[in-house]
């Protein structure tokens, strides 16, 4: 079991990747999505409309988990944190808002009235996940300890995955 204070953890939560979260159906599947995320050093922010599917699985069910993967076929190395999920609304969501907005996208794009507006119209709710669980993994380790550096002595056994 990791900790959210490891480095590999922390890499992954302070960088640029794009996260799966998953929340509960009212049927008891789960719901995952692609989403841009931000981290304050403690929780874990999310934004999305109140009308997304996420938003009302995680008003009825506060349980979610987030995975963050390097998506690097080369150095695959990735995390799942499982926790519970509180609602923002308001200012302390268009402030988590825009901290998301501005790990993603450009200037240009934040104050192109096309885009930035958008985007903050769109996020009127954010999910704050606090961690209660950490797994991570960390391809390399593997590749070296299992299987004698086989992949980082021949990169061409791993097929480039699409874009």
């Amino acid at each position: 079991m990791a900790s959210i204070t490891d480095s590999l953890v922390q890499q992954l939560l302070k960088g640029r990747y794009v996260a799966t979260l998953a929340t509960g159906n009212p049927d008891r599947s789960m719901h995952m999505v692609a989403v841009w995320y931000w981290f304050d050093g403690t929780r874990i922010f999310v934004t999305t409309s109140s009308r997304s599917k996420k938003g009302k699985n995680v008003q009825a069910n506060p349980g979610v988990s987030i995975m963050i993967d390097s998506r690097d076929p080369l150095a695959s190395f990735g995390a799942t944190i499982a926790g519970t999920a509180k609602v923002l609304t308001g200012s302390a969501s268009q402030q988590r808002g825009a901290e998301i907005h501005r790990k993603y996208m450009s200037e240009a794009a934040l104050a192109d009235p096309k885009v930035g507006p958008v985007f903050a119209m769109w996020d009127d709710m954010t999910i704050e996940i606090t961690p209660a669980s950490v797994i991570s993994w960390d391809m390399r380790v593997l590749d070296q300890q299992v299987l004698g550096s086989a992949f980082a002595k021949n990169p061409s056994y791993l097929l480039p995955l699409e874009r």
